[in-house]
């Protein structure tokens, strides 16, 4: 099916989404159609509550650590719906709740308006995440057997699908932002409409695959495992901090420089690095670290990255602190999220991965609920204290190193040898 007529050993950039048949074809392109819409909105929200409705910083915070809390936290009801109704009514729901979300965040103008229209926009993506997901590891899993691409080829080209959405999205939003944030909002929802019908009319109906399970089959043994409810707690504090690039970066770009201008080209950075490096920095951080080094070094870096922003405020380059936010939080994510991916299924003893990612999943949307309001009230209070906002934050991957620290102490988190 290659240009070479041998199967795809390497993939490396979009031109390949064209060798795949036409329903993964469709999961990898939805991958890139969902970053598009969703990073159309997000990197402008925070400024557009706290300029546009003038909600405060606790405020703003609350809701971007609710929107996520309703996708994170609810992952596993996602992954639920799926295995019992089968990917196809699960994503196209998705996508109905995500165009209902888009539209009620650009209309609204009070708090309950808000608050409902991140609710939708989270929960949306804890409904089709899990189901695309599913899904395209089925049809890639045919594929394999059948010796034309092998799996892990076919979600690399996934993941990197994900990333050239993330640098598209905010570059577009920042050109539509120029007429309204309302207009932003309606063009996310538009792609979102795409997808769903798209969806529809594409997606075979498979058979659900376990629709005669119980609900809440396995969590007794998800809650039963302390070491991993202690390396969940752990690993939470990643996506709190990872979420300040949504709240605490534009509030640094605003300090800096009087606005958010370069907002789209740092979330470029980020995701250049990522679709640069990511693979190479795995392979490293797993051959010579290890698992359990990898994590605790990964959140320290995300640690630095905070105590960056203070440290540099006073260069008389204004981007700075900014620019070292972002490379730093980046580069602990790289560090760190593939290895703590693939420590999940050791940790599981292969067994109930749904439940075990929906956990995961879980306790990081609450660690960004709580996190994000308290980082939101640090925020409005920085003026008497600058760097009060930042070392909070550089406490939070501290402790989850710690935390980390400790179960590789105690042998949890051994090495895997490559």
């Amino acid at each position: 099916m290659t240009g070479s007529g041998g199967p795809l050993r390497h993939w490396a950039t979009l031109r390949q989404l064209r060798e795949l048949p036409g329903v993964a074809r469709l999961l990898v392109a939805t991958q890139l159609a969902f970053n598009i819409g969703f990073y159309l909105v997000l990197p402008y929200l925070a400024s557009h509550l706290a300029t546009e409705l003038a909600l405060g910083g606790a405020v703003v915070g609350f809701v971007l650590g609710l929107r996520t809390f309703s996708q994170q936290g609810l992952f596993v009801v996602g992954g639920i719906l799926t295995d019992r109704f089968g990917a196809k009514p699960v994503i196209v729901a998705g996508c109905a709740l995500r165009v209902a979300g888009f539209v009620l965040l650009g209309l609204a103008t009070t708090l309950p308006g808000v608050l409902g229209g991140a609710v939708l926009t989270g929960f949306a993506a804890a409904l089709f995440s899990p189901a695309v997901e599913s899904s395209l590891a089925t049809e890639a899993g045919e594929l394999e057997r059948e010796g034309r691409v092998r799996r892990s080829d076919v979600f690399a080209l996934f993941a990197v699908a994900g990333e050239v959405g993330a640098v598209t999205g905010p570059l577009l939003g920042a050109a539509l932002l120029v007429v309204d944030f309302r207009l932003v909002c309606l063009v996310a929802a538009a792609v979102f409409v795409v997808i769903g019908i798209a969806h529809a009319w594409v997606l075979p109906a498979r058979p659900a695959a376990h629709a005669a399970e119980p609900v809440l089959a396995g969590w007794r043994e998800v809650l039963g495992n302390r070491t991993f409810l202690l390396f969940a707690a752990g690993y939470s504090g990643y996506l709190l901090c990872y979420n300040q690039l949504y709240l605490a970066l534009p509030f640094e770009l605003r300090r800096a420089t009087g606005d958010e201008a370069a907002l789209g080209p740092l979330f470029a950075l980020a995701s250049l690095m990522i679709v640069l490096g990511q693979l190479p920095v795995a392979s490293w951080a797993r051959t010579s670290l290890g698992h359990g080094r990898g994590l605790v070094i990964g959140f320290a870096t995300m640690s630095v990255a905070f105590l960056a922003v203070v440290a540099l405020r006073p260069l008389p380059a204004a981007l700075a602190p900014a620019i070292a936010l972002v490379v730093l939080l980046t580069a602990g994510q790289m560090l760190a999220v593939p290895l703590a991916q693939d420590l999940v299924p050791r940790l599981a003893g292969e067994r109930r991965l749904g439940s075990y990612f929906g956990v995961l999943s879980s306790a990081g949307g609450l660690a960004v609920l709580v996190g994000s309001t308290g980082t939101g009230a640090l925020l409005d209070a920085s003026p008497a204290w600058p760097p009060l906002p930042w070392l909070a934050l550089a406490v939070v991957p501290l402790a989850g190193a710690a935390v980390l620290g400790r179960l590789v102490r105690r042998g949890a988190l051994r090495p895997v040898r490559p």
